[in-house]
């Protein structure tokens, strides 16, 4: 298992210059000019599909080839070489060895490929073999050189997107759920670690809704084994700056993925450098970790030898101005990058000091497709909350008649009318309140104008809660959590929200009860902030204390105080308990 000490080592390395990560795997290995004969080997010799595009099984038919990449790439000059398992899930590799007969509606089948036995004995192979492979060079180059070389374990995007809709005729569809996806990943990721990767990179991100799933399985093995890894994290974005697929604006990106602390952020494939630039400075100039650019060499071009017009001395000379403006910690190459490209690119970055990393500004970051930022003198978060079955008579009444679309449009009213986040609620008794806060949420994501801006999950049962985050590919609130169970369940719910990457509004709600007094009020949410930052490791910017306004108004004696108790512990939180935000909902009586 990887010595904590390497984690600190890494850094130390980054404040010094810029690491150097390989290429790709794929470009060189076309000059081995290998057949399907050879791709196959005996072992898959009677394969019912070809499989020479299933470039991860060439370690285990061929791992001198790709052996030979490995340390060509680290002759290069590359730092950090990655294992070459972009596609080593099961569900992947059951595009080429498929689980029975695949139905492309069938709900069940990728549970049949989780549950297949060739098909996960192979994912742990590819896996635990490149790994090992990979740790075979990088050890044998760090005592050659004396420079320390790192195994980069790959977890790539999957070949079928949990935000993609693919049956026009059910935008709610999706061919496998996120429970699903984290099972492969956790899968890949213990086999990466086992062979000894001493970082993981989720990379070549297509769709925010995937890589979060890849994260929550990350952040599962890590509390499972009790150790920790460095976590790197590159997205392939479009010409606008979006994921491919889930169509998320570069800072909403940032914004979802900060949750797990990663070494750094950053872009990856699908663009040249040119093109890549805009977003790679609208990061660096955002982002309080490193950054890691690895563009592809050049736009696709099938004239060119390699599919990539980009010579060595080209993407050598556009990455050394990445560089000398300051955007890099870590640069290298994707698709078309050869040893000869990583080489002049690692000769170009040297002279240039690596990118200083800003301190937090503590600032709420939040993101549905585009991003939305509670900064110092911002205005007021307004949360749209007519998406509430609890306090909207219509749009109850339209979810109880099954007219989702009509639902949506009031959705779309909010944000149309201003609303920075809206609030989604299906606590109802006569609903499934889980199922229906599932498919609503999948109708979001086929709704451009709702999914841009962040989504509040509302709900007094958990398992409702986490229906609805295991849906957002953005970063969103959870309302709400509190101290009524007492500390251990609190410790857990707020462990599960920081999984997902979500902020939290917190009840001032303890094991006996509602806080009414200014006193209460005060001694809760401070014991709440202590767990949650002291402890559980949560963002206090993404704390939302609700110390409960309660009924005004009301000419009963006891009442008489509530309103000035609440802006009284309203003071004494923003004045005490560094960067948390406090929400106040003065809707009680009209309820």
């Amino acid at each position: 298992m990887p010595h904590p000490s390497q984690s600190a080592e890494r850094r130390a390395a980054l404040a010094k210059r810029i690491l150097v990560i390989d290429g790709a795997v794929g470009t060189p290995n076309r000059g081995f000019g290998l057949t399907e004969a050879d791709a196959r080997g005996e072992r898959f010799a009677k394969a019912e599909k070809d499989i020479k595009n299933n470039g991860d099984l060439l370690h285990l038919t061929r791992p001198d080839v790709i052996g030979d990449i490995h340390r060509r790439f680290l002759e290069a000059g590359a730092d950090i070489i990655e294992t070459n398992t972009f596609s080593g899930t099961s569900l992947a590799q059951c595009e080429f060895f498929p689980a029975g007969d695949d139905s492309r509606k069938d709900p069940e089948y990728f549970q049949r490929v989780l549950e297949d036995r060739f098909l996960n004995d192979l994912a742990w192979e590819i896996n635990y073999e490149s790994a090992r492979l990979c740790r075979k060079w990088a050890d044998e180059f760090t005592e050659r050189t004396g420079r320390k070389r790192y195994v980069a374990g790959a977890v790539g995007p999957m070949t079928v997107s949990l935000s993609q809709f693919p049956d026009p005729d059910n935008l709610a569809f999706r061919r496998i759920t996120f429970d699903q996806a984290v099972d492969a990943y956790r899968h890949q990721i213990r086999a990466l670690v086992e062979g000894g990767s001493d970082i993981l990179i989720v990379e070549t991100i297509f769709d925010s809704l995937n890589a979060k799933a890849a994260l929550a399985a990350i952040t599962d093995v890590f509390a499972a084994e009790k150790f920790q890894l460095p976590v790197m994290i590159s997205a392939a974005v479009g010409p606008g700056g979006e994921t491919l697929i889930s169509g998320q604006m570069t800072e909403a990106y940032l914004n979802a993925m900060r949750h797990v602390k990663p070494l750094s952020i950053g872009m990856n494939c699908s663009l040249g450098p040119e093109q890549m630039r805009p977003f790679l400075a609208e990061l660096s100039a955002k982002c309080d970790t490193f950054v890691s650019a690895y563009p592809n060499a050049g736009l696709p071009d099938p004239l060119s030898p390699t599919g990539f017009p980009y010579l060595p001395e080209d993407m050598g000379r556009l990455m050394s101005e990445f560089a000398g403006a300051g955007l890099l910690n870590f640069a290298g190459g994707c698709c078309g990058n050869t040893p000869e490209h990583i080489a002049a690119i690692a000769k170009a970055v040297e002279r240039f000091a690596p990118r200083s990393v800003p301190e937090s500004k503590h600032e709420m970051q939040l993101s549905g497709s585009h991003p939305y930022n509670l900064r110092t003198g911002s205005n007021f978060l307004m949360i749209g909350e007519r998406t509430n079955v609890t306090g909207s008579p219509k749009f109850a009444k339209l979810v109880k008649e099954g007219k989702l679309d009509e639902a949506l449009a009031i959705a779309r009213q909010q944000v149309e009318n201003g609303a920075n986040v809206i609030d989604i609620n299906f606590d109802e008794g006569l609903l499934d309140s889980e199922a229906m806060m599932t498919q609503f949420m999948l109708l979001i994501q086929a709704e451009p104008e709702i999914a841009k801006v962040p989504i509040m999950i509302d709900s007094s049962k958990w398992s409702v809660i986490e229906a609805g985050l295991k849906c957002l590919q953005g970063k969103g609130i959870v309302n709400s959590i509190s101290l009524k169970e007492g500390e251990e369940k609190f410790r857990e719910s707020a462990r599960k929200v920081l999984r997902y990457g979500a902020a939290a509004v917190v009840m001032a709600f303890d094991e006996n009860g509602q806080a009414a007094d200014y006193e209460a009020k005060i001694r809760i949410c401070e014991r709440a902030y202590r767990i949650l930052v002291d402890e559980v490791g949560f963002p206090p910017e993404d704390i939302i204390f609700d110390p409960n306004i309660l009924t005004v108004a009301t000419g009963i004696e006891e009442h008489n105080n509530y309103a000035v108790d609440f802006i009284n512990a309203t003071r004494w939180i923003k004045e005490n308990l560094p960067y948390a935000k406090v929400s106040g909902g003065v809707s009680n009586i009209s309820f």
